[in-house]
């Protein structure tokens, strides 16, 4: 029976069962597509770091003896979309049969089944092999549970996959290390350069500029960085044991103007993009801390395990139990436009200036400049979810709805009424000011609330707890901040609200 086979961009999984199982007669289909560089405005090095590694991996297969057919851009018979690309194989080659790994991204997944349903020919259905859960265990675990509380569901995922754990009890007496995972970074330790790779993509970014593929962000295309090969992925991943992890964890909420990735490992897109498995992620992080004990710290470790065992699996769980109805929450009913600056990091402040020029020239930012910096302002700012789902799926190298959608649209814009997070993830710049070293020589003071030298992120703050009270009010997590504003004077709440809102008519002007 011939078979077509198809792998989307973020199925480069080397260790797929597929590649042990198929004959003369099974034929590999990878594109590039405008289908998928147009339904969202994309960060250049997002475009062309999936389209490197989608060739990687198509010469992987032919290496191995595999029949692939790779359709660039370019491709006379490309038809950009998925749909009528694969009915034109059918035709082209005899297919018998048409098999597609589970997608992750809702959209694909009613695409390629409608595809399925509307095929003359065999179809099957295969799982990605990629992920610790299934889609629906999330959904099964928490079936009889009040909340859906992620600690909970980490807990259950050391026991059952057996990380970290002492018998019966955690590694080393606790669950979670937070605690001590906040250290603001002030110079020292000395932070490695990260492992780049000076790859030459003029090729690759030649065709998407040909084909008029309209992107955001920099690009340096004789110097491109990030890893798109298993191989890459692997010295990047041993590099983060070698050389990073030791701090990690010390510093993982840690946020410098001149630093852009700290500590962090860099291993997102690699994971992302199923180049590299969590598991074996994890098991060489922990077999690298067991050899060295006396220099790593549990704590480091546990802060990158509680990542991905945690917070990585649990966001897929609640993308597949609460889509497609999760992609229209807005239950505090934000309306507000995303400021231009976010497409130009032209702002006075400078956490943001420096969060969003970071993002355009890398295409990456870490989690609590996601969360505490630009996602803090949209959500004070009361921008409309929609407009922040866009950027930063567009934006990020490791952005795939899956993931981006549930920390976008639930942990940091609690635009699902408190599902993910129990509470909105909001500050003024005080936090920022503990964490980051961004308050120092900014156009703004971070001890100021009024006047023209506050920094706004303080009186945006006071403004969003007033004017959403009534969605807070039952919320036992924000009762000491309520009562704080229940007890502020009349005039300087007045005071706040007033440049508050001046900020929200005209947030470009700060």
């Amino acid at each position: 029976m011939k078979t077509l086979r198809l792998i989307l961009g973020d199925q480069l999984n080397h260790k797929h069962s597929w590649y042990r199982n198929d004959d003369a007669d099974t034929l590999y289909f990878l594109a590039e597509m405008r289908q998928e560089t147009d339904y969202v405005k994309h960060h250049i090095q997002k475009v062309v770091a999936f389209f490197e590694a989608m060739q990687g991996f198509a010469s992987w297969l032919e290496s191995r003896g595999k029949q692939v057919v790779y359709y660039p851009l370019d491709h006379p018979d490309n038809t950009q979309k998925l749909g009528s690309n694969i009915a034109g194989l059918i035709e082209q080659h005899g297919i018998e049969k048409f098999e597609y790994q589970l997608p992750d991204e809702y959209r694909l997944d009613q695409q390629l089944k409608q595809l399925a349903d509307d095929l003359s020919i065999e179809t099957e259905a295969f799982d990605s092999e990629h992920f610790l859960t299934g889609r629906d265990e999330l959904a099964a675990f928490f079936a009889d549970k009040q909340s859906l509380l992620m600690e909970s569901f980490y807990r259950h995922m050391r026991r059952k996959h057996d990380i970290l754990m002492d018998g019966d009890k955690p590694e080393g007496g606790k669950w979670n290390f937070d605690e001590s995972n906040r250290k603001k970074w002030k110079g020292e330790p000395e932070i490695p350069h990260e492992k780049g790779f000076r790859k030459d993509v003029r090729a690759t970014l030649k065709r998407i500029e040909d084909a008029g593929v309209k992107t955001i962000g920099e690009i340096e295309p004789e110097r491109f960085s990030w890893p798109t090969t298993r191989e890459d992925c692997l010295k990047v991943l041993r590099y983060f044991c070698d050389t990073l992890l030791v701090h990690f964890g010390d510093f993982q909420d840690a946020m410098d103007p001149e630093q852009v990735y700290l500590f962090h490992s860099r291993l997102s897109f690699a994971m992302n993009s199923k180049l590299l498995h969590p598991r074996e992620v994890i098991n060489a992080v922990i077999e690298h801390w067991q050899q060295n004990r006396k220099r790593i710290s549990i704590n480091e470790v546990e802060g990158f395990v509680r990542q991905i065992l945690g917070w990585r699996e649990y966001m897929r769980g609640i993308y597949w139990r609460e889509m497609p109805g999760y992609q229209r929450c807005n239950r505090l009913r934000n309306n507000n436009d995303l400021p231009d600056f976010y497409w130009t990091a032209d702002t006075k402040m400078r956490c943001l200036h420096h969060a969003i020029n970071n993002s355009l020239q890398h295409a990456y930012a870490h989690h609590i400049q996601r969360l505490m910096i630009t996602g803090n302002f949209a959500l004070l700012t009361q921008v409309h979810p929609d407009q922040v789902d866009a950027w930063y799926l567009g934006i990020y190298i490791d952005a795939i709805e899956w993931v981006e959608i549930t920390n976008t649209r639930g942990m940091s814009q609690f635009a699902d009424g408190g599902l993910v997070a129990t509470k909105p993830y909001i500050s003024s710049g005080s936090y920022i000011n503990k964490m980051s070293n961004y308050c120092q020589d900014c156009h703004y003071k971070v001890k100021e609330k009024t006047g023209e030298d506050a920094c706004p992120f303080n009186s945006l703050y006071w403004h969003f707890l007033a004017d959403k009270r009534e969605h807070f009010k039952e919320n036992h997590r924000m009762a000491m901040m309520l009562s704080l504003l229940d007890k502020m004077d009349k005039d300087e709440l007045d005071a706040l609200q007033k440049r508050a809102r001046l900020i929200i008519r005209d947030p470009d002007r700060f």
